[in-house]
């Protein structure tokens, strides 16, 4: 595992060259991961990402970028895309954390921890009532990670049980 001498945790300007292109290696590295499905971005998501993003006031990201052995120059370790909803019960915003990434050889250092940190400041600064995310059974570290954050299963009343998260697709794949 490489030393990480410095961590530079930012919200990601979707204008910078450096932030895009971060943003977009990042995601397709999440992707091709068995969390991420295990498939590459298409063609489609690789060109379209930052300026579909960029497009949507209601969306912004979160980047990690270590300083490895010294060397002073940055990497991209992490990402965290969020997109605000609304929730009608709080008559608020909500932000969704939608992908949390984190390069391989940088998990474990709690680099994911300091961009939900910077998300959460975001999110109150937007002053959203709430943080929803959605991860995968298997993924034990995130869940571990999520709970230690403050994240809780969603429910509204313990004898209708756990909200599941639902999906239909509208488009090929």
């Amino acid at each position: 595992m490489p030393t990480t001498s410095s961590l530079c945790i930012c919200r990601a300007d979707y204008a910078n060259p450096v932030h895009a292109a971060a943003l977009v290696s990042l995601l397709d590295a999440y992707a091709r991961d068995p969390m991420g499905g295990g498939q590459p971005l298409s063609a489609f998501a690789l060109a379209n990402l930052v300026p579909a993003l960029a497009a949507r006031p209601q969306a912004f990201s979160v980047l990690a970028f270590a300083e490895i052995d010294g060397g002073g120059r940055a990497f991209p370790v992490g990402l965290v895309n969020c997109i605000e909803g609304f929730s009608t019960f709080a008559c608020r915003p909500l932000v969704n954390v939608h992908d949390v990434a984190v390069l391989p050889e940088h998990r474990g250092q709690r680099v994911a921890e300091q961009m939900l940190a910077l998300v959460e400041a975001i999110a109150r600064e937007r002053g959203a009532c709430k943080l929803t995310l959605e991860v995968l059974q298997g993924n034990a570290g995130a869940i571990r990670l999520y709970h230690r954050i403050g994240f809780d299963n969603y429910q509204l009343d313990p004898a209708m049980g756990q909200a599941q998260f639902l999906q239909k697709w509208l488009i090929e794949r």
